[in-house]
């Protein structure tokens, strides 16, 4: 099955790209060419440009106390598995920390390193990090993946409260959703939003057999899904057929 999904607001739209390029830094990290690092820099200073917000850090520490105000109230019910709620808000408090005493927006202490800041000036032009450019960032290059890795596992630290933060929000968040199996009506969906509930997050599995591609559009009140189809010709073509899929809204 793919998975899409589609955030209802603007924090949750930036959670999503922060967990992204997160997942993208990591594996690449994890390999050893050349490439491959230069690509993980590049997406460091992606993730320091999602993360310029202001308001950002404090967002993700009013969710985190949020949360943890929530899973309080499950305490005491027999439904729920004690140890696992005592994990889950310990590690609620522990992000909290260490986000706190983070100063600045992510990856600030970043910006006091002049031979990082010069690649990230380089880095968006066609081919402007060339070694005719930037030799010490070739040599750089030529060092031993250990020891790339070991600089960029340094560069990270700073930004991993961030991570594991984001991370952690969009997984309650998913994780208080309730799948449904639907179908559209000659390739459209409509629902209904109920009032007074306030929703976040929409997931949709469909299965790739079909070849459809779903375009989400909603707001508070309704959820609007049209199933398009990638032709020969690298056109979207809107799908006119009964197809099931699984719809999860996340509150």
């Amino acid at each position: 099955m793919i998975l899409y999904e589609y955030p209802f607001n603007e924090r949750i739209r930036t959670y999503l790209r922060l967990e992204k390029l997160f997942e993208r830094l990591f594996e690449l990290m994890a390999r050893d060419t050349p490439t491959d690092h230069h690509f993980a820099i590049a997406s460091i200073f992606e993730i320091m440009d999602v993360g310029a917000r202001s308001d950002l850090k404090s967002d993700i520490l009013k969710d985190l106390d949020k949360q943890k105000s929530a899973l309080a109230a499950y305490r005491g019910n027999p439904s729920i598995d004690e140890h696992m709620l005592d994990e889950v808000v310990g590690k609620l408090d522990q992000y909290f920390t260490q986000l706190n005493a983070l100063p600045g927006k992510a990856g600030s202490a970043l910006t006091e390193i002049d031979w990082l800041m010069s690649i990230r000036s380089r880095i968006a032009i066609p081919g402007g990090t060339c070694e005719f450019d930037l030799p010490a960032y070739y040599a750089w290059q030529h060092r031993t993946p250990e020891r790339r890795r070991a600089d960029l596992n340094r560069w990270v630290t700073t930004l991993i409260p961030f991570a594991e933060s984001v991370l952690l929000l969009l997984k309650l968040q998913r994780d208080s959703g309730v799948p449904q199996k639907v179908m559209t009506t000659e390739g459209q969906y409509q629902q209904n939003l109920p009032q007074g509930r306030t929703y976040q997050l929409l997931r949709l599995k469909i299965d790739p057999y079909l070849k459809l591609i779903p375009e989400i559009s909603g707001n508070r009140l309704i959820v609007s899904i049209r199933l398009m189809t990638h032709d020969d010709s690298d056109r979207l073509l809107a799908s006119t057929g009964n197809t099931p899929f699984e719809l999860t809204l996340c509150s």
